[in-house]
């Protein structure tokens, strides 16, 4: 045999051979979440203050229209409820909306681990429900926040996203992607997730991987602050916006219902 055919059959061989074990593609490894902070909301009422407290109004988008009025929060039937209404105590609230939102900060926060929180969520035009998460301590947006889940209108779309100064303030949104989308029926429950790493942030819907934003290398500072320090948790239903437009009163009042919250380590 020459030279030229002994190198042909040679290739064949290796190229029919098994992988070792070394040259196998590895798996990304799930860790084993240990469940660690909960709410069922199976006692009916208000909240668990020991969880959560009602998110204070604020000058932002998002919680202009913040109140601890107890018409926007209620527990029954094993379900968290948070409610957008047109104000009609205008003598007691300047506000033309008032909505509901409550958050863990100072009473829960968690460095690396998974979040998941099953919940139907409402619509109607300006409607903007949202699940999140804050740093403990660093100002806005030098600790970064990420949104497990934000949702528009009658979108059947929900926004999975991340902010930081890399996004925020040098605009780098693409390098990696800052943002994803994916479509669900939210007329029924569904379960919006995100597992939070040193090195990446993975979000997730119904247990299904959707969209994943990475530590990278980068001369350009604050591309990955989410491993500085423990985040807290919001929920909240959010009117009104330059992103999600004008609110059409005639729509409300609108609930977000939350079935449960939980939090696991690994």
């Amino acid at each position: 045999m020459n030279l030229k055919k002994t190198l042909c059959v040679a290739t064949v061989l290796l190229a029919a051979l098994p992988l070792s074990a070394g040259n196998k593609p590895q798996k990304e490894k799930t860790p084993k979440w240990k469940l660690i902070w909960k709410d069922e909301f199976k006692k009916d009422g208000m909240i668990d203050t020991a969880k959560w407290s009602k998110i204070p109004r604020g000058k932002s988008d998002w919680n202009n229209f913040m109140s601890d009025d107890d018409r926007l929060y209620d527990v029954k039937d094993g379900k968290l409820i948070l409610r957008g209404i047109v104000n009609d105590r205008r003598d007691q609230d300047t506000a033309t909306y008032i909505t509901g939102g409550v958050y863990s900060k100072g009473k829960f926060s968690i460095k690396n681990g998974k979040v998941e929180i099953r919940a139907k969520l409402p619509s109607a035009q300006g409607c903007w429900p949202a699940f999140w998460m804050l740093p403990d301590t660093a100002k806005w947006p030098y600790g970064g926040e990420i949104d497990i889940m934000e949702r528009l209108n009658h979108d059947d779309i929900v926004y999975q996203t991340v902010h930081s100064p890399y996004t925020f303030i040098q605009k780098i949104t693409d390098n990696p992607q800052h943002s994803g989308t994916s479509k669900l029926n939210a007329e029924e429950f569904n379960v919006y997730g995100v597992e939070k790493y040193p090195d990446k942030i993975v979000f997730t819907l119904n247990g299904k991987k959707t969209f994943e934003y990475p530590r990278i290398e980068t001369d350009v500072e604050g591309q990955f602050p989410y491993d500085d320090e423990p985040y807290y948790i919001l929920m909240d239903m959010q009117l009104g916006g330059s992103w999600v437009g004008n609110v059409d009163p005639a729509q409300l009042p609108v609930e977000m219902e939350i079935d449960w919250i939980r939090v696991y380590t690994y």
